[in-house]
């Protein structure tokens, strides 16, 4: 890349991708309303930036060539979108590169079958359903305005310091089981590096799921990875249990199986880490 990318959205996945950027010798500037995290980004090698400062927008987009979108959708649909269209109309600059970043929770639920992008899609959450919405405002902006907008739904993201052994470590993990439930999911360096195949080959319009290759129920992976940590089982409680939080009962609210053959057939993708398996012994390597 010869120019720096735009990330809208500094949080964990951003700052992977611009972690991933800066080892290959890009500069990257990444957005936050917080000051704090704003802080921390330049501490890192980002360029930080504000997204309520409209100048500092139309610089950033005017001297980028690709755009990443990582922000959640509000009730108000997509921060990102509003921001960046009038950034990129003031700027005169048009990138060759925007990703979206959108949730497999758009497909619904599937009752275990297999989900592909260019099924309809049928949200069963509030979240799912502003996801939807954004999609679909990003992809009509694209055609409208002539830009290459791709869209990435993903899966439970895994990673350093985000998983299921953290839990375990600290006795704090339950075995949540719901009869037939399954899902995919995908480890934060995979989704970073096929956002960069896509930079590499652009689809205008192009959806991609960006996930594993075996989608499994939750308490199988809860249970291999306390076997493979040498721990007890933890406790089962059922989904539909209290002291199941809001947000991780959302997770089994669909049952699907996610297919990631578009984006190894068009992007040259191929997931580092396929199963849970290979992820959580990465994970365990590192210490978590």
């Amino acid at each position: 890349m010869s120019r720096p990318p735009l990330i809208f959205g500094g949080g964990w996945l951003g700052r992977a991708v611009g972690a991933e950027a800066l080892k290959r010798g890009d500069a990257v500037t990444a957005t936050s309303r917080d000051p704090e995290t704003r802080a921390a980004l330049e501490a890192e090698g980002l360029t930080a930036v504000d997204p309520a400062d409209a100048a500092a927008m139309a610089k950033a987009v005017g001297e980028t060539r690709a755009i990443l979108v990582t922000a959640p959708p509000t009730e108000g649909g997509c921060p990102g979108l509003q921001t960046l269209i009038p950034a990129i109309t003031a700027s005169g600059a048009w990138p060759d590169w925007i990703g979206y970043v959108s949730s497999t929770a758009v497909y619904g639920d599937r009752d275990g079958g297999w989900a592909f992008e260019d099924d309809a899609l049928n949200a069963a959450t509030l979240q799912g359903a502003r996801r939807v919405r954004a999609e679909r405002d990003w992809l009509d902006a694209g055609r409208g305005m002539g830009l290459t907008v791709q869209i990435f739904r993903l899966p439970a993201l895994y990673g350093p310091g985000r998983s299921g052994l953290d839990r375990l470590r600290d006795g704090e993990a339950r075995m949540v089981r719901k009869p037939g439930q399954v899902f995919n999911r995908i480890h934060v360096e995979d989704v970073v590096s096929g956002l960069f195949a896509s930079m590499d080959r652009p689809h205008p319009g192009r959806a991609y799921n960006l996930v594993d290759d075996e989608p499994a129920p939750a308490h199988v992976v809860t249970a291999w990875s306390a076997r493979r940590l040498g721990l007890p089982q933890p406790p089962e409680v059922d989904w539909t249990d209290p002291s199941v939080s809001d947000g991780m009962r959302r997770f089994y609210l669909d049952s699907k199986r996610l297919s990631n053959a578009r984006a190894k057939a068009e992007l040259g993708w191929r997931p580092k880490y396929p199963s849970y398996r290979e992820g959580i012994e990465a994970l365990i390597a590192a210490d978590f």
